[in-house]
């Protein structure tokens, strides 16, 4: 068998979820293809849970290619997941040049912004990646105040009514120095960057400023977008996701009738609890502290939610749920109906 079927054997194992047949194969090709084999590698044993060899074939792959932005991205979300903030952040630029991300390249003549002082400066700021990493990274904003800029965020109209309870200035996403008028620019998934965020230092949530109330019961979410790269594992399959949805309202736009994320805070504000698949509901409740459960996958877990833990440094009224084997979603179900059977909030 060639060099060539070789690899194509090992990635057809990949992507039927075989990865202890993946993982053989390409440990036998690291010589001949050290780059593709060691990255590849690093990819199906993150997937398993290795990730202390996960990390090793992701530096081999770089020592082979020390510019690739795919291994050193992967790298970096790698060592996020482990806690291990300050060796992943500069890594974590390289996600840049990861052309399936689609992350802004603004192409201003405006200066980047690289950490200096910001009193009297106003700094537009980039949202990238989905609408739940623009909420979560929305708590960078106070920081950015308190530090004397004006802050204009440049993110999809559906967020722009509750971005504007931060004190922020909402743009289009395509922001052009011909509609907005900025002394510096950011990528918002460079603030963690710019602040040196670890563990210890990170900001609170992003504090929306709605009145909360109680007795509204429990609202679920059972699905995420279906372009998610990793939704056939985070999103419930449709037994499991009418199981979930028994359990309280639907809080998915097509059901509830939210034209925006402000519309979705308002309901979420009069809910005793939310229990959402792992999406921007989630970052929304908790960041309002609202009680929220979150269902999260075995396979390729977000690094946010860290490993082995079931609460979160990032949001503080979040309890997380996790999957003990991959697809298995009956357990984690199981365990969240007892939960709520011991405390049910009105419904």
């Amino acid at each position: 068998m060639s060099i060539e079927s070789m690899f194509a054997a090992a990635h057809a194992a990949q992507m039927r979820g075989d990865f202890a047949a993946a993982a053989r194969g390409y440990r036998g090709l690291v010589r001949s293809k050290p780059f593709a084999a060691n990255h590849n590698l690093g990819t199906v044993l993150g997937a398993s849970g290795d990730l202390e060899g996960a990390e090793a074939a992701y530096r081999a792959a770089l020592v082979a290619d020390p510019k690739a932005a795919t291994s050193r991205h992967a790298l970096s979300m790698l060592l996020l997941a482990q806690g291990r903030y300050a060796e992943a952040w500069p890594e974590w630029e390289a996600r840049r040049g990861v052309a399936d991300l689609q992350i802004p390249a603004p192409d201003l003549r405006t200066p980047e912004w690289r950490g200096e002082d910001l009193a009297g400066k106003r700094l537009l700021v980039f949202g990238e990646q989905g609408l739940g990493d623009k909420i979560m990274l929305a708590r960078y904003f106070a920081p950015l105040k308190a530090a004397g800029a004006e802050v204009v965020f440049a993110c999809p109209p559906i967020l722009h009514r509750l971005m504007r309870r931060l004190g922020v200035e909402p743009a289009g996403p395509e922001a052009t120095e011909a509609s907005v008028a900025a002394d510096l620019w950011t990528l918002q998934g460079t603030l963690p960057v710019r602040f040196a965020t670890t563990l210890e230092t990170l900001p609170p949530p992003a504090d929306f400023g709605l009145p909360l109330g109680s007795g509204g019961g429990v609202g679920v979410v059972p699905r995420g977008s279906t372009v998610h790269k990793n939704d056939a594992e985070r999103s419930l399959g449709p037994r499991h996701a009418k199981r979930l949805l028994a359990l309280g309202r639907d809080l998915r736009p097509e059901a509830s009738g939210a034209e925006d994320f402000e519309a979705t805070a308002e309901i979420v504000a009069g809910l005793d609890l939310v229990i959402s698949v792992d999406t921007s509901v989630v970052h929304l409740a908790a960041s309002m502290g609202k009680p929220t459960w979150v269902l999260l996958p075995a396979r390729d877990t977000d690094w946010r939610w860290l490993r082995g833990r079931e609460d979160s440094p990032w949001y503080p009224s979040a309890r997380l749920f996790r999957q003990r084997a991959a697809g298995d979603w009956d357990p984690v179900l199981r365990r969240i109906e007892a939960a709520l059977a011991n405390h049910p909030p009105d419904r």
